[in-house]
């Protein structure tokens, strides 16, 4: 014991005492040198004893190990036959593949067969319930938890549009409220990016509005019009409503998307792909549907001239009183289809991206580093938008018709039609130019935001 407590202390490497006990015990068989290693490794650290600490007296005694190890054992038998999908008591490459899948990472037939021999004990290339237990009983396993801690999407980068689909906390994140940390600093990332790029958000809303054919407007031109209107503060028209919006949005969607898992019966800490799209759209619906005035006060406030509104509740009060509560859900249908090609192909490339990286690249830890983070955030956002693009147009024209003169009052069909045909289809990505310069310092200053408000907000890494 005094030999083995030692080498705990020392901090070496765990199979030298599995080869320490194998010597001490030669004809013991492996799942008792398993226990007794388990046995060292579980008191020797504080975390791992307080878990199996259950009259919390700071002391683990064996018959307290004994119970922490079966309730260990059974949640080992459980993941083991999920994986065994055709229920004959082995896992093959198959069934590994097939499950990885489902959690959204795809690996080769080669790397699962890796995967089975560094299990594999007798040669058979199949795992049975034995090997299996052996092997994670010494090698607990978090590759999964790993992935959902490092690869935060939707919460880190902000590009100033609401419809990616929310991120997946682990079980130890959601128990220790890390959860609403990494909420909080992704909220306020997301309004230091937002002002920060107001200017081209503007731009991007006026092109989409007033450019056409006859009227052909410029990022420069339609910088310099804009500061000719109103001076260097208009740049910023409607940024206050864009920010102000973060924090309900951000709320209702991490709520709706948690309960609508335990609806649809999915309480497992990761989700398909699929499962992801479903529960994400379905959140972003309610939480677009709940703030969507916002959005559209944000597009009047953008669009206004200098001494029309003198601020948000002025704005609002204006459109009730002339053109009743309707006004504020103009648009409302583009906006909802929208979400679909948007979370759907933003989820698909950003996954896809992330599962060639950690194919190739993630040999000792799942961590991308920021570079990568970034590219593959950018790039995904980029498809998304570009995707969406048109929907976001007319839904855009449809909130701001009531402030065009003269302007006909149309469907969300009727302006689809009438842009082709007065415009031709790329009159429906107008503005998108100023929309993707501000893809990638929104994304990159949200992250540095990001960053330095999670260790101020003392989120954990690991």
């Amino acid at each position: 014991k005094y030999r083995l407590s030692q080498q705990c202390a020392d901090g070496r490497r765990w199979w030298k005492l599995l080869q320490f006990v194998t010597s001490l015990c030669p004809q013991s068989n492996t799942a008792v040198m398993i226990t007794v290693v388990n046995y060292i490794k579980l008191i020797s650290f504080t975390d791992n004893r307080s878990a199996g600490d259950k009259d919390l007296d700071g002391q683990l005694d064996f018959e307290e190990f004994v119970h922490y190890l079966r309730d260990h054992e059974k949640k080992l038998r459980l993941v083991f036959k999920s994986l065994d999908k055709k229920n004959d008591g082995r896992i093959d490459s198959q069934e590994i593949m097939q499950s990885l899948r489902d959690l959204g990472v795809n690996i080769s037939e080669e790397q699962a067969e890796k995967i089975l021999k560094s299990m594999d004990k007798n040669g058979t290339m199949t795992i049975d319930w034995n090997e299996w237990r052996d092997y994670h009983l010494l090698h607990p396993a978090d590759n999964i938890p790993e992935i959902i801690l490092y690869w935060k999407h939707s919460t880190i980068f902000d590009v100033g549009e609401s419809m990616i689909v929310p991120d997946e906390f682990t079980a130890e994140e959601k128990k220790t409220g890390m959860w609403w940390r990494h909420l909080v600093a992704g909220g306020g990332a997301g309004a230091v990016s937002r002002t920060c790029t107001a200017p081209l958000d503007r731009l991007k809303v006026l092109m989409q509005v007033h450019a056409s054919k006859s009227n052909s407007m410029r990022i420069a031109g339609g910088f310099s019009q804009m500061i000719r209107e109103g001076g260097v503060r208009s740049l910023w028209r409607g940024n206050g409503i864009n920010v102000i919006k973060i924090a309900p949005e951000s709320a209702i969607k991490f709520m709706a998307y948690e309960q609508i898992k335990r609806l649809i019966g999915l309480n497992q800490e990761t989700l398909g792909i699929t499962e992801r799209l479903v529960a994400g759209s379905l959140a972003g619906a309610i939480a677009q549907s709940s703030i969507y005035p916002m959005e559209v006060l944000k597009t009047r406030l953008a669009l206004r001239k200098t001494g029309q509104y003198s601020g948000i509740l002025n704005c609002a009060k204006h459109i009730l009183q002339k053109e009743g509560v309707a006004a504020f859900y103009k648009g409302y249908v583009p906006n909802m289809l929208g979400i679909i090609p948007y979370a759907g192909i933003d989820l698909a490339v950003y996954e896809t991206l992330k599962n060639s990286w950690l194919q190739r690249y993630a040999t000792d830890s799942a961590d991308p580093g920021v570079f990568v983070l970034l590219a593959c955030g950018t790039t995904s956002s980029t498809c998304g938008q570009l995707a969406s693009y048109p929907l976001a147009l007319v839904r855009t024209r449809m909130q701001a018709q009531a402030t065009l003169v003269g302007g006909p009052q149309m469907t969300m069909s009727g302006l689809f039609r009438h842009i082709v045909r007065t415009e031709g289809a790329m009159g429906l990505y107008r503005g998108l130019a100023p929309n993707f310069m501000k893809v990638i310092p929104s994304v990159s200053i949200s992250y540095v935001v990001y960053e330095y408000l999670k260790i101020a907000l003392g989120v954990q890494s690991k």
